[in-house]
């Protein structure tokens, strides 16, 4: 044996050979990993990144409202110098007045505040309820009412993703005000009492509750709060849950917001009534009192 032979290193062994069980388990790990971040990001498309682009859709219908409102009120102030800002003498019956809407699908034709989100919660109303004019806020029912009119003044909007208008609606109350804004009119909606406070109701009891009563007759049994099927659309209709497309020459003067319930699921609908309770010719920095409620 020559010295080269008494120094060379004895070679590793062979790799054990991987079983089949072995290779499929790896195999399914990495597609499960793979599909975990496929969800991943989905997720954060679905809720952060099209709220962004909801929120710029939102910008800009707002901005063309504004810009509508700003040359009608430019008319306006051309054939009258009179500013009014006293509540009690802006005060309307929304039964002597005949608001006058122009709307297009897709645009924007009103305004919505909810005092009780905060005073940064305002979105721009657009007409339609399609996907496409969802995604720029919340969408009106084209078939139900218009701001102040007899009847059911409905709105449908994402709780969800697409600027989210909605995902704050379980939070609302019991005479918590919605406001709604139009070109020439301010009104001013309170949630009616919840189905567990409708037997012992006094809207004495709280100031904000003043006109909010429990409904009777053919609205009897409706609440604040309805949690429902999404098939049920019978809540939008004019009498809601009495199907009927025609307006009561009595009807309630009614707003029903709609979302999914719930929150990222459309298992179900949230529905919220209100009722109109006051209403204002809009004037030249004129400000509801009811948006300063918290």
């Amino acid at each position: 044996m020559n010295i080269d032979e008494r120094v060379r290193p004895t070679p590793p062994p062979p790799p054990p050979r991987r079983g089949v069980g072995r290779l499929i388990v790896r195999g399914l790990g990495q597609t499960f990993v793979t599909l975990g971040v496929v969800i991943l990001l989905f997720v954060v498309y679905e809720v952060w990144i099209t709220d962004l682009f909801g929120e710029r859709k939102q910008a800009a219908a707002t901005t063309a409202i504004d810009q509508q409102w700003a040359q009608a009120q430019e008319t306006v102030e051309s054939t009258s110098t009179v500013v009014v800002t006293d509540p009690a003498q802006l005060v309307t019956d929304p039964r002597e007045r005949t608001p006058q809407y122009q709307t297009l699908t897709g645009q924007g034709f009103a305004k919505i505040y909810v005092p009780s989100f905060g005073a940064d919660y305002a979105f721009t109303i657009v007409e339609g309820t399609d996907p496409d004019d969802l995604y720029i806020g919340p969408g009106h029912y084209p078939d139900s009412q218009m701001p102040g009119q007899p009847g059911n003044f409905a709105v449908a909007g994402h709780r969800v993703s697409k600027g989210s208008p909605f995902n704050d609606l379980n939070l609302l109350n019991a005479c918590d005000a919605m406001v709604v804004e139009t070109q020439d009119d301010w009104f001013v909606y309170r949630v009616l009492p919840m189905t567990d406070q409708q037997a012992g109701w006094n809207p004495a009891a709280d100031s904000r509750c003043t006109g909010v009563e429990v409904p009777g007759g053919e609205y009897g049994g409706l609440s604040g709060r309805v949690i429902t099927v999404p098939s049920d659309y019978a809540q939008v209709l004019p009498v809601p849950g009495v199907a009927s497309a025609t307006v009561p020459s009595d009807a309630m003067r009614l707003i029903t917001l709609t979302t999914c319930h719930p929150q990222f699921s459309d298992a179900e609908r949230m529905i919220i009534h209100g009722e109109l309770v006051t209403s204002y010719a809009k004037s030249d920095g004129f400000v509801p009192p009811e948006m300063q409620e918290r």
